[in-house]
């Protein structure tokens, strides 16, 4: 059994980052990444602020703006047309989950398809489902990164991902059908969980739920990507699977933490490198 390390991964691609930046600056461009977060959830402070870390690590432009709870989807409109407009924020980023009152696909529709390193916007994911370039989620897009370093086959194989979620699940199962994988996509309504994920040669689970993922449900040798990540009251951080028992007969496995979490914020970056790159070449025409 081997771990899959994202977090060195992502190590890695930050240093390559930072050397991007500074090509960059050559050109007089500094990447640029604005954030959204409304309200003051913990869990969405806690990823805002790695994102900014990340981002002054590797000599990234980041701003957070910070918004009650109770602001107006008007207001939230007008800030992101103000981003949309102005020419040093290459990326916006708008934090999910956000408050009931607020429509989040009008949010995330607002935003333009050129700044939107997220993936989230429907032109970015038609163009994933479409095998074109664009901007890819950035967990999607850290899975594929990880398997693909360590070397991984994903031509032909059986990859099963429970967790159909606009964000993680559809557009990951989509970059594995690009690639010639055979994809079932599992959800809350799968009758018989356990009969899909004992068939899956690469399994990935990201719905949020400690320890679904039991001994019993992986085959031998299968590899397998845990992208839920939970806080128990305990304070410890676990994931979907039930990594002690799980990863002996695993071939790979990720960590929670240290796995994919790392290489989703490396993603993200990776993607507003790509925004700031498209605007320096805009620039120079």
């Amino acid at each position: 059994m081997q771990i899959l390390d994202g977090k060195a991964l992502a190590l890695e691609i930050q240093h390559t980052i930072k050397q991007e930046v500074q090509e960059l600056s050559k050109q007089q461009i500094t990447p640029g990444l604005a954030v959204i977060l409304v309200g003051d959830d913990p869990a969405s402070q806690s990823y805002v602020n790695m994102k900014a870390k990340a981002c002054s690590q590797t000599g990234i432009y980041s701003t957070t703006h910070k918004m009650p709870e109770s602001i107006t989807e008007e207001a939230l409109l007008q800030t992101i047309s103000m981003m949309n407009e102005n020419p040093n924020i290459d990326g916006i980023l708008v934090q999910l989950p956000l408050p009931k009152h607020i429509n989040t696909t009008a949010i995330l529709e607002a935003i333009s398809p050129k700044k939107d390193v997220d993936g989230f916007h429907p032109f970015n994911m038609g163009r994933v489902f479409a095998n074109l370039d664009g901007f890819i989620p950035a967990t999607p897009m850290g899975v594929i990164t990880l398997l693909e370093h360590y070397k991984i086959p994903i031509e032909g194989k059986n990859v099963v991902i429970v967790g159909a979620s606009n964000i993680v699940g559809k557009p990951l199962g989509a970059l594995f059908l690009n690639k010639n994988a055979t994809i079932t996509l599992c959800h809350i309504y799968t009758q018989n969980l356990a009969e899909h994920t004992k068939k899956a040669d690469i399994l990935c689970v990201g719905v949020g739920k400690p320890n679904l993922i039991t001994q019993d449900m992986v085959k031998e040798g299968a590899i397998v990507v845990d992208i839920g990540i939970t806080k128990l009251e305990n304070g410890k951080i676990v994931g979907d699977v039930d990594f002690d028992n799980v990863a002996p007969k695993c071939s790979y496995i990720t960590p929670v933490p240290g796995g994919v979490g790392p290489m989703t914020i490396a993603s993200l970056l990776q993607n507003t490198i790509k925004a700031a790159k498209l605007r320096a070449q805009k620039e120079t025409k």
